[in-house]
């Protein structure tokens, strides 16, 4: 019985073992030996450290890529959840909103006084300039 359950093990698994190798595909380079998953893509670089050989999966670009994308996600994600919070998830003031006729009559007050001062600031600095200078010798009469 356990003679045909060893084999039942070992004739079933042969093919999964087989699609095992064919799995990746393995190449030596002048330093190391390089070996690539034919259903993923990824790629490890192997050296002999000491004896032994030390796999590290290669840098891939798109793999990189992909991975600061999902992080910056994450943390707009975060960013925005923040702003949510900080606002009370109030929605934006309008910004097409008038003032009140008082608001808008009291604005007009404000530079009505401030052209009125300014306008005489401006005639005085004209007068001060037609006026002849004085010398002291001969001071000015009124």
């Amino acid at each position: 019985m356990r003679l045909i359950l060893a084999l039942t093990i070992a004739v079933t698994s042969a093919p999964v073992l087989a699609q095992e190798t064919e799995r990746y595909s393995i190449e030596q380079t002048p330093t190391s030996i390089v070996r690539m998953d034919k259903r993923t893509g990824e790629m490890s670089i192997c050296t002999e450290q000491s004896g032994q050989l030390v796999c590290k999966l290669a840098a891939d670009d798109r793999q990189a890529y992909e991975s600061d994308i999902d992080r910056l996600t994450r943390r707009i994600d975060g960013l925005e959840q923040r702003l949510g919070a900080l606002e009370g998830n109030k929605p934006p003031a309008a910004t097409s909103e008038l003032p009140s006729e008082e608001t808008f009559e009291q604005s007009l007050n404000y530079m009505e006084r401030f052209f009125r001062r300014f306008m005489g600031i401006v005639k005085e600095m004209e007068r001060d300039d037609a006026a002849p200078p004085q010398t002291p010798g001969n001071p000015q009469r009124t």
